[in-house]
């Protein structure tokens, strides 16, 4: 029986996994690769941790937390062989990409963090960058975890509507009004 998919060896499976991370908007989780790199029947769980292993280990994937990015080695093997993925894997990839890198470009943008402090209580920071730079960076003391989170739900579900109505206090008439007297 003849193998199934076009990723047939341990050498396709490689220039998948490069022609994938080269493609990324940023670091991905091994789960999000995985979901990447099934779009071709030749490929399983198991032959592309070994591969990814691999390629950490020659320098060609870093990986750093739980998540992985391309190195300029990576890169550049990438660039040089990724004519030899067939055309139709390449596009079922970035299609899956389109998805992937828009959660990711998103991640950058909005931004929460919950440190815990000495006293018991949480501080919540939050951040809305645009393009790099920061349109909202904020600090609140929270209580406790649970208002923590749920604050920082709250500001991941709509982030610009934190951000206008913040614009919206400080723009009202009544600062206006202070700065005309002065």
């Amino acid at each position: 029986m003849s193998p199934v998919g076009f990723i047939q060896s341990e050498l396709d499976l490689k220039l998948l996994v490069l022609y994938i991370m080269a493609r990324a908007a940023g670091p991905i989780t091994f789960l999000q690769l995985l979901d990447l790199a099934l779009c071709d029947a030749g490929v399983d769980y198991f032959s592309l941790t070994q591969a990814v292993d691999h390629m950490v280990a020659t320098g060609q994937l870093s990986k750093e937390d739980e998540r992985y990015s391309i190195t300029d080695k990576g890169r550049r093997n990438s660039e040089i062989c990724e004519n030899s993925l067939p055309y139709s894997v390449r596009m079922h990839c970035d299609e899956n990409l389109v998805k992937v890198n828009e959660a990711l470009r998103r991640e950058a943008q909005v931004q929460s963090r919950i440190l815990e402090n000495e006293d018991g209580t949480n501080t919540l920071h939050l951040q809305l960058n645009d393009v790099g730079s920061p349109l909202l960076v904020l600090d609140l003391l929270v209580p406790g975890p649970a208002q923590a989170i749920a604050m920082s739900q709250c500001f991941q579900d709509d982030p610009a509507g934190l951000y206008h109505a913040i614009v919206g206090f400080l723009s009202r008439d009544g600062a206006n009004t202070k700065e005309e007297k002065q």
